[in-house]
């Protein structure tokens, strides 16, 4: 298999990246709609896409089927993501060596979330402990990958302060990443104060912004409960006025104006938490054409 392009070559090209992250489908019908969405986003040529990684391995196999899938039959450069939950040293080397002879030469380096049911972070025996510890395994054995982590414009719910969340993120740089994707945000304020405390504190790598085009009032409100996210109240207020079936609208729309404002204010480029479907993220990419 031919070895892919790190994406840190596309960010030192210097051009605005755009992304899209893909899950793995738990059925049929799942497996259905995120073909149809690789399809329908093939003309646009996204620059990389990622595909997350179930807590423990639970969509190890899935998560390489379709790895392969979207690589293979779409030609996206793919960035698997990976997690230290469940996994000894050991597995989590079995696992790279995996996306290295498929071909992969992207990863996005996580600590991951506990299990269900779970509310702290323990450590498999042999496992490794930090994010950090998974970005510096990658770079020691696998130097040629790029490596992506994750970042909290609003703060992980774990961290006690900004400031030492900012601290386990520059570990995990001086680790060896090559990029931040930041977890989601809907006030693009969020992440150009987040960006300049990343340079405050020593942080210089790029900072992908994170975005999710909202499709109900309902699932963004889990979604921001999960990862302390905060809802603008324009954004709430638009989302109560309308009905159930237009709010997906109201989600491109707004995540559209902050891809422009972000774009304007010298983002490396913008990825998509699209959810496996691909209407909203037409829309945004439609949008965008005429500016």
């Amino acid at each position: 298999m031919a070895k892919g392009k790190s994406i840190r070559e596309f960010l030192e090209a210097g051009k605005p990246l755009f992304s899209v992250e893909f899950f793995p489908p738990q059925d049929e019908a799942g497996g259905e709609r995120i073909l149809a969405t690789a399809k329908s986003l093939t003309p646009h040529q996204p620059d990389f896409v990622s595909i997350t990684y179930g807590a423990g391995g639970g969509t190890r196999a899935t998560t390489m089927r379709y790895a392969r899938i979207l690589r293979e039959e779409h030609g996206f450069e793919v960035m698997p993501h990976l997690t230290c939950v469940g996994h000894t040293r050991d597995e989590l080397l079995e696992i790279l060596d995996d996306f290295a002879e498929a071909g992969f030469c992207n990863v996005m380096a996580l600590r991951g979330d506990p299990p269900k049911g779970e509310t702290e972070f323990k450590a498999v025996p042999g496992g490794l402990r930090y994010g950090s510890d998974l970005v510096a395994l990658v770079r020691e054995r696998f130097p040629h990958f790029g490596i992506g982590v994750g970042g909290y414009p609003e703060k992980h719910p774990e961290a006690p302060d900004m400031a030492t969340d900012l601290s386990h993120l520059k570990t995990k740089v001086d680790a060896g990443a090559d990029f931040i994707t930041t977890q989601l945000f809907f006030d693009n304020r969020d992440y150009l104060a987040f960006v300049a405390s990343c340079r405050k504190s020593g942080i210089e790598i790029p900072v992908l912004p994170g975005l999710l085009p909202v499709l109900s009032l309902g699932q963004v409100k889990r979604f921001c409960d999960m990862c302390g996210t905060s809802i603008p109240g324009g954004l709430r207020r638009k989302l109560e006025a309308e009905d159930k079936k237009d709010q997906p609208e109201i989600g491109a729309r707004w995540a559209l104006e902050q891809v422009r404002g972000l774009l304007r204010e010298g983002a490396p480029g913008f990825h998509l938490y699209a959810l496996n479907q691909s209407a909203s993220t037409l829309a945004i990419l439609e949008g965008l054409k005429g500016d």
